[in-house]
C-alpha cells in the first residue's frame, strides 16, 4: 500500500491542529480529549492516535497550536507603534497581551486555563517557562532602546525591569478576566500608561510614552 503523500500528511496535520483550536476555545483545556478532537473533526480516535500517542503529547501540541495562534493574531496597538522602539514599543507590546477586546480575552482565558495543565507536567511547565522567558526577552530589548534614549533611568538592568513589567500585565489580565466589568478595556490602558510612567519616573514618562 502507498503511504500517504506528505502534503497529504501536512493537509490533516494543520486540519487536527484547527480541530484543537476550535476545542480549546469552546472547553478550554479541561475539555481537551482525543474524543472531543475527534469529533469535531468527524473522524475516529484511532486516526488521532496517529498523531498523539498520548494524552501528553496531545497537550504538547495544543500548547504549540495555541502559541502559534496567539504570535499570528493581529497585535494592533504594535501595529499603531509601527517602526517606534522604546518605551512606545513596550507600551505596544503590553497592551497587545491584554484581554482589550472579545478575541483577545477568548484568547487569554485559553492561556490563563493552560497554567494549571503545564504546572501538573515539569516537561510541559518547562516548555511553558522557555515561552514566557522569550517574551521577557523581547521586553527587555525595548526597555534597552529607552534607556539609550533616556526615556528610561540607566541603572536598572533591562531583564529586571522586564520581569515586572511581565508579572504587571499577566496579573492585570488575570483581574480583567474575572472582573471585566471592574476591569474594561479603558481602565486596563489607563493602568498599563500609570505603571509605565512609574517606571520612566511619573508626569514626564507618561508624556513620552502615551504621546
Amino acid at each position: 500500500m502507498t503511504p500517504p503523500a506528505r502534503t497529504d500528511h501536512d493537509a490533516r496535520r494543520t486540519e487536527v491542529s484547527q480541530a484543537v483550536w476550535r476545542v480549546l476555545a469552546a472547553h478550554g483545556f479541561g475539555g481537551l480529549t482525543l474524543r472531543a478532537v475527534a469529533a469535531e473533526m468527524g473522524a475516529t480516535t484511532g486516526l488521532l492516535t496517529h498523531y498523539f500517542p498520548s494524552k501528553r503529547a496531545l497537550l504538547r501540541h495544543a500548547l504549540e497550536v495555541l502559541d502559534r495562534h496567539s504570535a499570528d493574531r493581529p497585535r494592533p496597538a504594535a501595529e499603531r507603534a509601527g517602526q517606534a522602539s522604546g518605551l512606545v514599543m513596550l507600551r505596544a507590546t503590553l497592551l497587545d497581551i491584554l484581554p482589550l477586546d472579545a478575541e483577545s480575552a477568548a484568547s487569554n482565558r485559553i492561556w490563563v486555563a493552560s497554567w494549571d495543565v503545564a504546572l501538573a507536567d515539569p516537561e510541559l511547565a518547562q516548555e511553558h517557562a522557555e515561552r514566557y522567558r522569550r517574551a521577557r526577552e523581547r521586553m527587555a530589548g525595548h526597555i534597552a532602546q529607552a534607556q539609550e534614549s533616556g526615556e528610561l533611568p540607566p541603572g536598572a538592568r533591562p531583564e529586571d525591569t522586564a520581569a515586572a513589567a511581565q508579572s504587571f500585565v499577566l496579573g492585570l489580565v488575570v483581574q480583567a478576566l474575572f472582573a471585566p466589568r471592574e476591569f474594561p478595556a479603558e481602565r486596563q490602558i489607563a493602568m498599563v500608561d500609570a505603571y509605565l510612567a512609574g517606571v520612566g519616573g511619573g508626569a514626564q514618562g507618561a508624556r513620552e510614552v502615551s504621546g
